[in-house]
């Protein structure tokens, strides 16, 4: 089976580059499910059940989030109603939303995904490496199609998840810096590893903001308010072919799909 993460999507621009590219994609590399980070997909803060609806209604099976889930008041009614959305599970209990779900497309094979949020440079959420070993646990006997979208800055805590997880999920992919990087690979044990997605939107900007305000921050220190930018927009992400009887991967590809202008 042959799943594709799709990297953090970044307002209408984002929304507007998986609604017309992902078909396309879906049926030249003959995708089975697919999982997208959706926190930024309202105006680049957070996320609404509208857009939610609309990123489904797109070809996405499930959206994971990251430390801007709660920017849009709306997100706590969609949590609680949405087990398709989730939010980071190593929240404290009693927090709207769960943290994974194992899904089935019809006709398909149960896909588990899960969201966890690192700690360094982040806000400060409950250990992700202690609940990643309880929680997978718990899916594998569900599944053994195991996705892990592990949302953090550091390139360190990353690779320390995968290396933690090797050989127990299919894939663990980063989200949250919105910089692809090159290191996708399948590490010893058979899980597929990337540091980070990428965003999908418009990438003649800053992190998928209009230039010109990012750069005034820099230089006077005061507050701006940053606009989604409109050029160049890519779908960025990755393609994992899972066995599904082992659940292991046999392979990644890194994804940067150009919306024509």
């Amino acid at each position: 089976m042959k799943l594709l993460f799709i990297g953090d999507i970044v307002g209408e621009p984002g929304r507007r580059a998986v609604r017309l590219l992902l078909p396309i994609l879906c049926e030249r590399l003959g995708i089975g499910f697919v999982v997208a980070n959706g926190e930024n997909s309202a105006g680049g803060n957070g996320i609404t059940t509208p857009l939610a609806q609309e990123l489904f209604a797109s070809g996405v099976d499930v959206l994971t989030t990251g430390d801007h889930v709660w920017d849009q008041k709306e997100a706590f009614g969609l949590l609680a109603k949405e087990p398709r959305v989730l939010r980071p599970a190593n929240y404290p209990s009693g927090v709207p939303g769960s943290g994974s779900i194992v899904h089935r497309r019809a006709g398909g094979i149960p896909v588990a995904v899960l969201n966890l949020q690192a700690r360094t440079f982040m806000p400060p959420l409950e250990n992700p490496f202690a609940l990643a070993v309880t929680e997978v646990a718990r899916l594998r006997a569900l599944t053994p199609i195991v996705f892990l979208d592990f949302h953090g800055e550091a390139t360190s805590e990353k690779i320390a998840m995968g290396r933690m997880l090797d050989g127990q999920v299919s894939a663990v992919i980063g989200t949250h810096t919105h910089v692809q990087t090159a290191d996708e690979w399948i590490l010893p044990k058979g899980t597929a590893y990337l540091t980070d997605a990428g965003f999908t939107g418009p990438h003649d900007s800053v992190l998928g903001r209009e230039v010109e305000p990012v750069l005034r921050r820099f230089l006077t220190g005061l507050p701006q308010r940053f606009e989604v930018a409109s050029g160049r927009i890519l779908l960025q992400g990755a393609v994992v072919d899972i066995d599904e009887v082992t659940g292991l991967a046999r392979s990644i590809v890194r994804v940067s799909e150009p919306l024509a202008a």
